[in-house]
């Protein structure tokens, strides 16, 4: 699809950020989110037809082919996809970001040729984290040189999501003592992607290592040209990531609690259903009250981005803080409401269970957000 042409489907979105969207991710997921985690693989032709309707990054604008949503209406939808599946939910995280990172980063014409691909059905994948290079990306050691007309990339990116999917690769690299990010071709020679073998969490989201083994690009690939501070990049990127992964958690907190609600009001023991025995309500109270906080923390972070406040940044911070505990507990709560009902590993609570613990590592462990969060409680008085 061509740029500006995605005609007055964000008009209906913007009103109705649930709707039709959200009906057609349903109906294409259907039941099968349990086997793609055994399988650990997610259906190619699910991305590709996501992706040619804008799915992927919804907050795209329509001048490149996007939707145009809101942080909010998009979130919104990123929560419900992630209430089904946090590997789609996850994908589309990648995308996101990769899109964002070109929308904030690429010149005009970089943003054109790029962004365009992502809402036409290309998939893109953003490599940030290394085996030694994990909550400290100052010690980044994937380097870019510029050879003329070239630029060279050497290094090795791990836990890349969506990586497995991607046809375009967004690598943060050194470049002498700056930041630079490039735009990797999948396909381009000395690219080497390797699925990570058997994840603890989001198992169909295409987690690889990336190993980039003297790979030569035109200049052009820099995005903006490059010589940034390197933690100006990353935290352009992460704030995306952040926000989007905290929408992610308030899906699968409201699915936690559908699904011990469900089974609370359906299973008796001794004489009456479980709701209504004491000990299990507080657990379904508790459920609710943690995706409420989930919710509104992710509803404050989305209209800070929306209206370009100067808090968007930490914003985002506490957001993804805040709701990866609220899903880890609800999920865990729901486990213990439904008991061995729940003790399969495709079942949606024992998934649960999993994703919601690794949303607690990525984009910014919860120690990490914690310090920043001290650190921006101590400047502010």
């Amino acid at each position: 699809m061509c740029c500006g042409s995605r005609d007055s489907r964000f008009r209906m979105m913007s009103a109705e950020p649930l709707g039709d969207e959200a009906a057609l991710v349903t109906e294409l997921v259907g039941d099968q989110a349990g086997a793609w985690e055994l399988s650990g693989e997610l259906p190619r032709d699910l991305l590709g037809e996501l992706g040619k309707r804008g799915l992927l990054c919804a907050e795209v604008g329509v001048e490149y082919g996007g939707l145009g949503a809101s942080s909010l209406h998009n979130g919104e939808f990123t929560a419900h996809v992630g209430g089904l599946s946090s590997s789609l939910r996850s994908v589309m995280t990648s995308q996101g970001m990769a899109a964002w990172t070109i929308q904030r980063l690429g010149r005009p014409d970089q943003r054109k040729a790029a962004l365009c691909q992502l809402t036409s059905g290309k998939l893109a994948a953003v490599g940030m984290s290394e085996t030694g290079a994990g909550s400290d990306l100052s010690a980044m050691s994937t380097t870019v040189r510029y050879e003329g007309d070239w630029v060279v990339l050497d290094g090795n990116k791990v836990w890349v999501t969506g990586a497995l999917y991607a046809d375009l690769l967004v690598i943060f690299a050194r470049s002498g003592n700056a930041g630079a990010v490039v735009a990797v071709p999948a396909s381009a020679p000395g690219v080497h992607v390797e699925r990570l073998a058997e994840p603890a969490g989001c198992r169909a989201a295409g987690h690889a290592v990336v190993r980039l083994e003297s790979v030569r690009l035109p200049v052009s690939s820099v995005l903006g040209g490059g010589n940034q501070p390197l933690s100006m990049l990353v935290t352009i990127a992460l704030a995306y990531g952040r926000t989007s992964v905290a929408w992610g958690c308030v899906g699968i907190a409201r699915a936690c609690v559908q699904a011990a609600v469900r089974h609370a009001k359906t299973r008796s023991q001794f004489g009456k259903p479980l709701a209504e025995h004491q000990l299990v309500a507080r657990h379904l109270a508790e459920q609710l009250a943690d995706e409420q906080v989930a919710t509104r923390v992710c509803e404050h972070a989305s209209r800070c981005w929306d209206s370009g406040s100067s808090e968007m940044i930490i914003a985002s911070v506490l957001a993804k803080h805040v709701s990866a505990g609220c899903a880890a507990r609800a999920a865990t709560s729901a486990w213990q409401v439904l008991g061995s009902a729940a003790a399969r590993s495709d079942h949606v609570v024992a998934r649960a269970y999993q994703d919601a613990k690794l949303m607690e590592i990525i984009e910014g462990s919860n120690e990490m957000c914690q310090l920043m969060l001290a650190e921006h409680a101590l400047s502010t008085i």
